[in-house]
């Protein structure tokens, strides 16, 4: 009787615990269910809403049409070619050096206090207001050739937004293959630079284009920087060393405008360029997981 009362208070007090701990995984669970909640009952919303303005100015003449003047119809012709032209321009510029940067990172400085600096100075370019790297760029490049707006100026800061999402990417993507495959590949003497090449970087490829296509599905909204680079055209222009239309800045522009039309166009640009971002971001997605599943 006396060996059995202290076994009794023992799974009691096994059983409060269980309890408490099913108790504050409830309260917990309830939490962030709420909480999701909350942020996708906003996202619907703003969704809704961009939609409701946004679907009357969704029309032909938008995609084929030049940014017009106050109370005349209109599109965006214009503003869509300069968007593609410095989002292409800029992944061209970042892409190479950020795969290039974090191929070292992964290969040659993970073991050096190099590369600690390295990765932590790309942590604060990462997160870097664009606006102060559009700022740079005017510092650097459009001060020095004459205060001469330019596509090629904007294509610059939106590179500088490219390059340290390409090098985090690549780094890490780069580090997540086994170092079996290294060593198999160096074994039969083959050159180290050509086990990068023909090894490592076949093995991370969809990893690195996923980092590729969300660094664009990040470029192809900002305004910040093309405010004191490209500053915008409300004329057709092929030329990157001229001031060139985006999206976002005639978005910025219409916007705020007293013209029912020219908010029209700011809406359909914002539905357009959402969808756009959402697309790129479903097909990093998708990549990301096809190769995933490749691999197990």
């Amino acid at each position: 009787m006396a060996a059995a009362a202290p076994a009794d208070r023992a799974g009691a007090g096994a059983d409060a615990l269980y309890a408490r701990r099913r108790f504050r995984n409830v309260v917990a669970i309830v939490v962030s269910c709420l909480t999701a909640g909350f942020g996708l009952f906003f996202l619907g919303w703003i969704l809704w809403t961009l939609v409701v303005r946004a679907i009357g100015g969704i029309n032909v003449e938008l995609f084929t049409q030049m940014t017009p003047p106050p109370m005349v119809e209109g599109g965006l012709l214009n503003a869509f070619f300069g968007s593609a032209v410095m989002c292409g321009l800029a992944i061209a510029i970042g892409t190479p050096m950020g795969v290039a940067a974090g191929t070292w990172l992964a290969e040659y400085g993970h073991a050096r206090k190099a590369g600690t600096v390295v990765r932590f100075v790309n942590d604060i370019l990462l997160s870097a207001p664009s606006i102060v790297l559009g700022l740079f760029v005017y510092t650097l490049f459009v001060m020095q050739t004459g205060g001469r707006f330019s596509a090629l100026a904007g294509a610059i800061a939106l590179a500088f937004i490219v390059l340290p999402v390409v090098v985090r990417t690549t780094d890490e993507m780069l580090r997540l293959v086994p170092t079996q495959m290294r060593e198999a590949a160096l074994s039969l003497g083959i050159p180290q630079w050509k086990v990068i090449v023909q090894v490592l970087y076949r093995s991370a490829m969809a990893g690195i284009v996923t980092g590729i296509l969300l660094a664009l599905a990040r470029i192809s909204g900002e305004t910040a920087p093309l405010l004191f680079t490209a500053f915008g055209n409300q004329y057709w222009n092929s030329d990157v060393m001229r001031p060139m239309a985006s999206v976002p800045l005639v978005m910025y522009q219409y916007a705020g405008s007293p013209y029912a039309s020219w908010q029209q166009l700011a809406w359909a640009g914002a539905l357009v360029l959402t969808t756009f971002v959402l697309v790129v971001s479903l097909l990093a997605r998708m990549l990301l997981l096809r190769n995933r599943v490749v691999h197990d």
